[in-house]
């Protein structure tokens, strides 16, 4: 049968289209995490066959009447599709790549003439950048790992999705993350293989395989279907590299050495509200410096050729770091991380219907860091580090007919946190988790006295043997996931349907205490107010913290989607989902649950002309994020947290611990009594509803050549409800006075913080007078704080390039992060206690507190690509500007209750400082209108060269920051004194700028 002009243009558009890859691609069509899917059009009754030349996997479909044909549930790779006609005619298309999340149309037509005409386009794996997706409504990036090697980034998960449109990087006190949307880093998730490698204990860590086994990895930044959740920033997930037929080995080397690297600048004061410190260093960064090298070798091949193959790797690696304000000592680092790592993953292909996958993973990491005294630079000891753990995962895929497909998958894993260390003589410092037995070593020490009183008595007091001058995790710390997961899809006619079913169990022993068990804090009391005339004296107040618990999040979920071929050009979806989280306590008691929260999700995709040159797209949804089980450890479980103060007559001069103690008062328990576990019913509001948020894109991509597309989309993000803790229990006490009651306060049942939904009335069960009788309380929500606040809008523009020698891709987004709150963490102040930061503590926290957020950056510009010179020289570059962060003062609030707030400098208040004290009131300093950190720029380029005189080797040097900007990126914004309102110094100091030049080497053999 013959076909018009216009039906073989779009069929040889859509190929040509096809050939320019698979790589930031957004896809609806197949949005399962581990694989993909081919899918096309064909004649009725014939057959199309693919087959995967690297295993041996084949599979054929007879196609129906309505000439549909879909390949589900594929593994990654590259495949032949093989059409053979009613009539016998046959045609190939060869190199169809198939990438995790994304559905590859191969169409073919119903006769021999058809056939034969587009035989002649064969399609083959490029570097091309997002190319038009007519089945997608998502927003996803995937790069492969040959793209990822020939760009000059930094190997590992959280750089490679920082090229995404969207993505910014987040604050460098949660170390490595990103912020995904305005979202904060602590609302990710990530995945291997399917697996959730989340550390969800409090969202700020992942496990991660060694960088070197990583095939591909998709980052899904809005949009995504009902199949993901848990979720209100972005997705990684990450599929690893896997056997063929072929064998396969190698081995490399990276080394960043510290010679090379530009010198860190140092740090000075800058408060012109403390001129006499303005311009004095206040962190010397010239101990700062990088040394590292990673060694990998692997293996990979049949262990029975079309059957059953292995992919094994095992990576070391070795960082010196030179830390900030340490530059005593002969030794040129002093922090060291030891992370010796591997991976193996073993496909077994049954038959053509049945596949089984095992993967392992291993990413430990064992860090030492060197402590020196910073007044003689003697050595102290060495705090011992130990994160990571083992994961496994194993995946069943079936496919039972043509149009019907299920997999399951099971993955358990663990996540291991230990703490310590160990002193110049040789002692070990450790945490047991016992209440009654806190941390060993040497106090915490904090000396708050005004300088006068420090000459009084002989200066200022520390201590010489403090090592982590922190409190350390329990030595047993560790973090244990299982999950599993079924998922179903079904074709049928028009309509894709998938459905599934996931379940994962979180469970977390945890546990901090004090080093030494102490923190001593020493203080003057003035009592007349007035400096240095005689009625002056010291105390000093002793604080224990001792934290330790087991407890456990349980959530699942099911969805269901529809994917809807309305008519030939226009795609519509349907999604639900819908969600249950479950909190538990060290007692094993549930003190949260939430119950099938639900998610809907729609969207459409419009190929405008029929030729998948014009595409118009767009999506709704609501995303669900579930409570932390940090949150239980200490508000929900049993906890030591006292004060007491003390007269003193003496100090000992090691650790800097008082002697010679009088009381001085009684003792205070803070947030229940000694030891005892809270009641779970009053830990959260009965009616609290998880943070959840909407989202809304919509979008276009237009093939304006052979070789280039131009693309746009829009995005709204609305916060609709947050959860935190409030500790103002006035609004619930004076209730309990009004009823005549008489409260008791603190006790297991009215501990000071409670979880709720900011803006929202709450309803609590207290245990007002710790007599075991529980109260409801409905607290209006004027009384305990305004409603959570959080939107983000942008604009991202998008131009692709691919041609045979040279890919780029460059974006443009243009966004507004503005709200109260930014999520689950605090940028502002470095706090990282997800899910109970002092946002909402209380009420007066929130005045001002509306504007720009941490992650806004108004403009940030991405470009990154290749050229390929000749076959043995290539050149990749990757250019970032962005716009600077919004800058805040953070002071006290004054006057209150005649003083100062007891939270100290956490409001959005300055003012109080120019007199030299707490004297006036404090004048609003809204979010965000204190200015703005400067525009950041940065040029990374690379050269490689593979000789042909030896082939498998290759060569290449990467440069990060090539013109050495040091711009800063971020500053401490607290500016005033908690306690009187002075002026620090240290306002304004900054907190991190951009990683000074280095440059990384690196040396490769493959056979």
């Amino acid at each position: 049968m013959a076909v018009n002009q216009r039906t073989k243009r779009v069929l040889q558009r859509s190929a040509l289209s096809l050939a320019l890859g698979i790589c930031f691609s957004p896809t609806l069509y197949a949005q399962s995490n581990t694989s993909g899917a081919i899918f096309g059009q064909a004649g009725a009754g014939s057959t199309v066959q693919i087959q995967n030349p690297a295993t041996g996997f084949s599979r054929s479909i007879t196609v129906g009447n309505d000439g549909a044909y879909r390949f589900s549930a594929l593994p990654t790779g590259s495949y032949t599709v093989t059409y053979t006609g009613t009539d016998g005619s046959t045609s190939t298309r060869e190199g169809v790549n198939v990438n995790v999340g994304t559905g590859t149309s191969v169409n073919f037509a119903g006769g021999r003439s058809d056939a034969s005409t587009l035989d002649t386009v064969q399609v083959r794996a490029t570097s091309a950048v997002n190319p038009i997706d007519v089945s997608s409504v998502e927003s996803t990036t995937i790069l492969t790992a040959e793209q990822i090697a020939k760009i000059p980034v930094a190997r590992d998960a959280t750089s490679v999705a920082l090229l995404a449109p969207g993505t910014v990087r987040g604050d460098t006190a949660f170390g490595n993350l990103a912020s995904f949307g305005g979202s904060s880093v602590a609302e990710n998730q990530y995945y291997v293989n399917g697996f959730n490698v989340t550390n969800s204990f409090r969202n700020l860590n992942f496990s991660q395989i060694p960088f070197e086994a990583v095939a591909e990895q998709q980052v899904k930044t809005g949009g995504y279907g009902a199949e993901f959740g848990r979720s209100t920033g972005g997705v990684v997930n990450q599929i690893t590299k896997r056997g063929t037929n072929e064998f396969h080995a190698g081995g490399n080397v990276f080394y960043t050495p510290r010679s090379l690297n530009s010198d860190t600048v140092n740090y000075y004061y800058r408060n012109p509200l403390a001129p006499d410190d303005v311009g004095t260093l206040a962190q010397d960064n010239s101990n700062v410096d990088t040394n590292q090298w990673i060694t990998s070798a692997w293996a990979s091949g049949a262990l029975v050729k079309d059957k059953l193959f292995a992919y094994g790797l095992v990576s070391y690696g070795d960082t010196d770091k030179g830390l900030a304000g340490t530059p005593f000592g002969d030794k040129p680092a002093d922090e060291e991380t030891k992370r010796p790592t591997w991976l193996v993953k073993v496909d077994w292909n049954i038959n053509d219907s049945n596949k089984l996958e095992l993967t392992g993973f291993n990413d430990t990491s064992k860090i030492d860091t060197d402590v020196y005294n910073p007044e003689t630079g003697e050595y102290i000891g060495t705090r011992k580090q130990e994160n990571g753990g083992q994961n496994w995962i194993g995946k069943y895929t079936g496919y039972f007919t043509d149009t019907f497909t299920m997999s399951a998958l099971y993955g358990h894993g663990e996540f291991k946190r230990k703490d310590g260390a160990r002193t110049a003589t040789g002692l070990d410092v450790s945490y047991s988790g016992d209440l009654n037995d806190p941390a060993s070593g040497c106090p915490r020490i904090l000396d708050v006295r005004p300088t006068y009183r420090q000459d009084l008595t002989g200066g200022e007091i520390t201590s010489s043997c403090n090592i982590t001058n922190d409190a350390i995790d329990r030595a047993d710390s560790k973090d244990t996931r299982d999950q599993f997961r079924l998922d179903f899809e079904w074709s049928l006619g028009d309509h894709l349907i998938r459905f599934g079913y996931d379940r994962d169990d979180y469970e977390s022993i945890a546990g901090t205490s004090i080093e030494g068990g102490r923190y001593w804090r020493y203080s003057t009391v003035n009592p007349d107010g007035v400096v240095n005339n005689g009625d002056e004296y010291d105390i000093v107040r002793e604080q224990i913290t001792n934290q330790g618990s087991t407890v456990k999040l349980k959530q699942w979920a099911m969805y269901v989607e529809d994917s809807w071929n309305i008519t030939d050009t226009f795609l519509a979806y349907l999604g639900a989902r819908w969600d249950t989280f479950e909190n538990y306590n060290g007692e094993g008691q549930q003190y949260v649950k939430i119950d099938n929260q639900f998610g809907p999700r729609l969207g459409f995709s419009w190929d405008v002309l029929g030729d998948s040159s014009l595409k118009i797209y767009g999506n709704a949804g609501r995303y669900a994020l579930p409570l932390t089980p940090s949150v239980a450890v200490r508000g929900a479980s049993a906890s030591l947290y006292t004060r007491q103060n003390y007269f003193y007559t003496g100090v000992d001069p090691v650790t800097g611990a008082p002697t010679g103690l009088t009381p001085r008062g009684g003792l205070q328990y803070i947030n229940g009594e000694f030891g005892e576990p809270k009641n779970p019913a009053t830990i959260a509001a009965t009616n609290l509803d998880p943070m959840y948020q909407d989202e809304y894109i919509l979008g276009f991509q237009s093939q304006i050549t052979d070789h280039q597309a131009i693309g746009a989309r829009g995005i709204y993000r609305k916060l609709k409800a947050a959860i935190d803790d409030n500790c103002d229990y006035t609004p619930i006490y004076d209730a309990a006075v009004a009823d005549g009651l008489t409260p008791n306060i603190p006790n297991a049942g009215f501990p000071y913080c409670r979880m709720f939904n900011p803006g929202e009335d709450s309803v609590f069960l207290t245990d007002v007078e710790g007599n075991g009788v529980l109260t409801e309380y409905t607290i209006p929500a004027d009384l305990l704080s305004p409603k959570a606040k959080r939107e983000y809008k942008a604009l991202e523009l998008f131009w692709d390039g691919s041609w045979e020698k040279f890919f780029f891709q460059a974006s443009w987004t243009m966004s507004w992060n503005k709200g109260n709150t930014e999520g689950g963490v605090k940028s502002d102040i470095g706090q990282g206690d997800t899910s109970v930061t002092q946002d909402f503590d209380y009420k007066e926290l929130m005045v001002d507190s509306y504007g720009y957020l941490p992650n806004d950056r108004r403009h940030s510009v991405k470009i990154f690509g290749n050229y390929q010179f000749t076959d043995e020289w290539s050149l990749g570059a990757n250019i970032l500007v962005q716009s600077g962060r919004p800058q805040n003062c953070l002071g006290v609030l004054y006057p209150y209750h005649g003083g100062i707030h007891p939270y100290g400098s956490s409001f959005f208040r300055c003012g109080t400082t120019e007199a030299g004290g707490a004297d006036g009131p404090s004048e609003a300093v809204p979010r965000g209108t204190y200015g703005r950190l400067p525009w950041t720029n940065s040029l990374d380029l690379n050269v490689a060269y593979l000789p042909q005189w030896a082939p498998g080797l290759q060569f290449k040097i990467d440069v990060f920051n090539v013109f050495d900007q040091q711009k800063v990126t971020a500053v401490s914004e607290v500016a005033e004194d908690g306690t009187t309102g002075a002026p620090l110094n240290t306002f304004g100091v900054y907190r991190s700028t951009q990683a000074p030049r280095s440059f990384r080497f690196m040396v490769q053999y493959d056979f």
